[in-house]
């Protein structure tokens, strides 16, 4: 039995797809139904009964996915094993990352790990954060880092730290002076928003969601994809925005935008989010521990 027609089965199963298994495995979707059908052939027997919309695993389909997982999951324990005895740490990850973290909070953190594992390949991808939940769930990645709650209790979320968000404005706005402002304010202008599926944009709705009921008097003047955009039209003169603190420290520091404090303040939990393996390979728990001391000792910036 090829181990390779077992992994197609495995994760057409987990996902329940197989244009998402397709997607996850970098595979066409002919590919992967030829795979599962000769698994079929092997067996002799039906593993997936086929509607239109949807698929579902037959009582064959199930017994082999059970036998599947721990398969896999004795392959990760036997690579464990062996790195353990020889004392290696190495392998690759892939990490996804929402936008604001990918250009602002993982560089330095990422280049330290590297710096103390060079052994170690990273590869980053970068999306929204509604992107980044997605490819997670489809195992297209090893570990997100997200900016906005996530739902899917299928999944492993641990908060790493609190990140702030704060209402910007350019130098020379009626609201510069002050070192704060009420959140009812920032209503009064034209706003710089981040696009649908943004996590800063859906935390900064539930934000005015509980402080002034909705989002509906928001002036909404432009949706821009990336914080630097959002910045660029703030000091144009375009609108105000909502924007993490550790976004606009250059900004700050030439003058170019002012922060104000929002009232109430706005806090939003940054997380790793992963799949429930059993197993993990040595190398996830290293970057897992080494990134959960980063946070740790970085909870003031």
């Amino acid at each position: 039995m090829a181990d390779r027609r077992l992994q197609v089965f495995h994760t057409v199963a987990r996902l329940m797809s197989f244009t998402k298994a397709a997607d996850a495995l970098h595979m066409t979707q002919p590919a992967v139904t030829f795979q599962v059908r000769q698994l079929e052939e092997q067996f002799n027997t039906r593993l997936f009964d086929r509607g239109r919309n949807r698929i579902s695993l037959t009582a064959a389909g199930a017994r082999v996915f059970e036998y599947a997982d721990r398969i896999f999951g004795l392959y990760a324990e036997m690579e464990q094993g062996v790195r353990e005895l020889t004392g290696d740490i190495s392998g690759a990850l892939t990490i996804g990352a929402s936008t604001t973290i990918a250009e602002y909070m993982l560089p330095t953190l990422l280049g330290d790990f590297k710096k103390r594992y060079p052994e170690i390949g990273i590869h980053l991808k970068v999306s929204n954060s509604e992107g980044i939940v997605s490819l997670v769930e489809r195992n297209a990645i090893d570990l997100g880092v997200v900016e906005s709650p996530v739902a899917n209790r299928h999944l492993v979320v641990e908060t790493c730290k609190q990140d702030e968000l704060v209402a910007i404005v350019p130098t020379g706005h009626d609201l510069a002076t002050g070192a704060c402002v009420a959140c009812r304010r920032v209503l009064e202008y034209p706003f710089i928003c981040r696009e649908e599926g943004s996590g800063t944009r859906e935390v900064i709705n539930d934000y005015l969601d509980e402080m002034v009921g909705g989002t509906g008097g928001l002036k909404v003047a432009m949706e821009l994809g990336s914080p630097e955009a959002v910045k660029g039209a703030v000091e144009a003169g375009m609108g105000v925005s909502i924007v993490s603190k550790v976004t606009v420290q250059k900004e700050l520091k030439l003058g170019t935008l002012v922060a104000l404090r929002l009232e109430p303040p706005l806090f939003r939990p940054l997380s790793f989010v992963h799949q429930k393996h059993k197993f993990r390979i040595r190398v996830m728990e290293e970057l897992l521990e080494f990134a959960r001391a980063y946070c740790k000792s970085n909870t003031t910036q």
